[in-house]
């Protein structure tokens, strides 16, 4: 169990992204000729390192992150519980047209209110729920490297629950498309080793 390793990106650019608008669970986007490149960057980076497992969301953008080794034959399991957060009746629009709400969210997550939820949207605790399932799967794992794709506001709550801080610190985790988080399981516990690594995006 020592040797497990947990290599946690977020998904390459989408356009969504890049114009600043919210994707979330129900926006099913694909990446965009950057985010294309950002998956090709990070694969020629750790294509060195004998992945076991890959873990990726329902969503077509974590698929086509991860598909240059998926290519190679490695084995991956499609999990909803590493889907984005569902941000309701923010999805679709940009974070201009409902910064107060928006704000306020975060305020109230903060203050360890993790049951308010965007309008028809998920709150953390409803999301911390369905990864939950992925977290038993993880820790059943005998894979000692094992690649796991998902998005940004799920990507700060999953580190929250790996690294057992309460998930008013999410903001904590900084991300940006195709980053890397690198965990080592060490002594019962995961220990962070990498946080919003980009130094494989550096020649793009």
């Amino acid at each position: 169990m020592s040797r497990k390793m947990l290599w946690i990106i977020r998904h390459g650019e989408t356009d969504f992204n890049r114009k600043g608008m919210v994707q979330g669970r129900g926006m099913d986007t694909s990446l965009n000729d950057t985010g294309r490149a950002q998956a090709e960057a990070f694969y020629q980076a750790y294509r060195h390192i004998s992945f076991d497992k890959l873990y990726i969301s329902a969503l077509v953008r974590t698929y086509q992150t991860a598909l240059p080794f998926i290519r190679e034959g490695i084995s991956f399991v499609k999990h909803e519980g590493l889907d984005e957060f569902n941000w309701g009746l923010f999805e679709g629009r940009s974070f201009g047209e409902f910064h107060h709400d928006y704000r306020t969210l975060l305020a109230n997550w903060k203050k360890g209110d993790y049951d308010a939820k965007p309008p028809q949207g998920e709150s953390p605790n409803e999301v911390a729920s369905r990864q939950q399932l992925v977290i038993h799967l993880l820790e059943a794992e005998q894979a000692e490297n094992i690649l796991i794709c998902m998005h940004g506001r799920a990507l700060r709550l999953f580190l929250c629950q790996l690294l057992q801080r309460p998930y008013s610190e999410m903001d904590n985790f900084e991300h940006s498309n195709l980053s890397l988080y690198l965990l080592q399981w060490k002594e019962g516990g995961w220990q962070l080793l990498k946080s919003n690594d980009t130094a494989h995006l550096s020649l793009l």
